[in-house]
């Protein structure tokens, strides 16, 4: 299940400073299995996985998700809705995608096709200055 909450009059990043450990302490209370939470430049998503329907319905029921709901800071911002949000299916949430360029590191420069031996060595020139 996955709930957003859209920033309003404050940002969202702060409501859920304020209630995020009691909606989780809810969740676990109440058989979640796995629990994620992200704030993104617009909001904030926080995602539950419980077993059956009657174990989101009794968290949904609980005193301190009520209050945690009812303080976003943008009422008709608030969503909630099966699912792990976004393109993901239902069932699994979203895995991060991996790195541009999979994270590697630069292979070293092959210094001997750089650096060049002198073709002769030559006498220097004395540049005399009056």
């Amino acid at each position: 299940m996955s709930i957003e909450v859209l920033d309003g009059s404050f940002p969202a990043t702060l409501w859920s400073e304020a209630h995020i450990d009691n909606l989780i302490e809810a969740a676990l209370r109440h058989g979640a299995t796995d629990w994620s939470s992200r704030a993104l430049r617009w909001g904030v998503v926080v995602e539950l996985r419980f077993t059956n329907e009657e174990q989101w319905e009794r968290f949904r029921a609980d005193a301190a998700v009520q209050a945690a709901l009812d303080a976003v800071p943008n009422p008709d911002g608030l969503l909630i809705y099966r699912g792990w949000g976004g393109s993901s299916s239902p069932r699994e949430p979203r895995r991060p995608r991996p790195l541009a360029g999979a994270g590697a590191a630069a292979l070293p420069l092959p210094l001997d096709d750089i650096f060049v031996e002198p073709l002769q060595s030559r006498a220097p020139r004395v540049l005399v200055l009056r």
